[in-house]
């Protein structure tokens, strides 16, 4: 692959990942609630979602998903009711920080389920409409028929996933440094509202995309 297509590639991918969704607002909130070292185990299953919608979009599963409507609506669908669901647990459960506070005062804070925080990145990424459409019309741009296919694939993806990754934890690190300083400001169950509506909204975006 020429230096000058992998740049272009490099810098359409970059600000994909630079523009907050719901993987960024799942890796915030998971930052929030247990840290950003917690919040990698998102990150990873986010990063893995990538790597199989962009094996598929070579593969031309992506377009079969995206022209088929059947399939695109349930994807689109069960993705909406995730971050929904999502949303309405954070409005009615929180984020949990007065515990975190708690226990970093008087005991050691709880580990959560790392394979848990995994999966929710996992599903996030693989439900994720938007991001379908995005690898599918992005990797076949840059795939030289004529040249060896393996190649190609691995250096596209591996750019994808470490820019994605990259700035995903730019975002999960933003949200912890917002974590602290809101500890000095009494808005009891704010951060929790603002997340739960921001969850539900996605949700509700998702659910009226598109197949163009």
């Amino acid at each position: 692959m020429a230096f000058d297509s992998w740049l272009i590639f490099a810098s359409i991918a970059l600000v994909a990942c630079l523009t907050p969704g719901p993987a960024a607002l799942l890796v915030s909130t998971h930052s929030v609630s247990f840290g950003t070292k917690y919040s990698v185990a998102t990150m990873l299953g986010n990063i893995t979602g990538l790597f199989f919608m962009s094996l598929f979009s070579v593969l031309g599963l992506s377009a079969v998903i995206l022209h088929s409507a059947p399939i695109f609506i349930t994807v689109k669908l069960v993705g909406a009711c995730y971050l929904i669901f999502l949303g309405v647990k954070l409005w009615r459960k929180g984020l949990g920080l007065n515990t975190i506070r708690t226990a970093g005062k008087s005991e050691v804070a709880r580990r959560p389920n790392i394979m848990k925080l995994y999966v929710n990145g996992l599903l996030v990424a693989l439900t994720n409409p938007k991001a379908i459409a995005f690898t599918t019309a992005l990797f076949p741009q840059f795939i030289q028929p004529d040249r060896a296919m393996v190649p190609q694939f691995t250096i596209l993806i591996l750019t994808f996933m470490f820019l994605s990754l990259l700035c995903l934890f730019g975002f999960g690190l933003m949200a912890e440094r917002a974590k602290m300083g809101s500890a000095r400001i009494k808005l009891p169950g704010f951060m929790d509202k603002v997340f739960g509506s921001a969850f539900v909204g996605s949700g509700v975006f998702l659910a009226t995309a598109s197949q163009e």
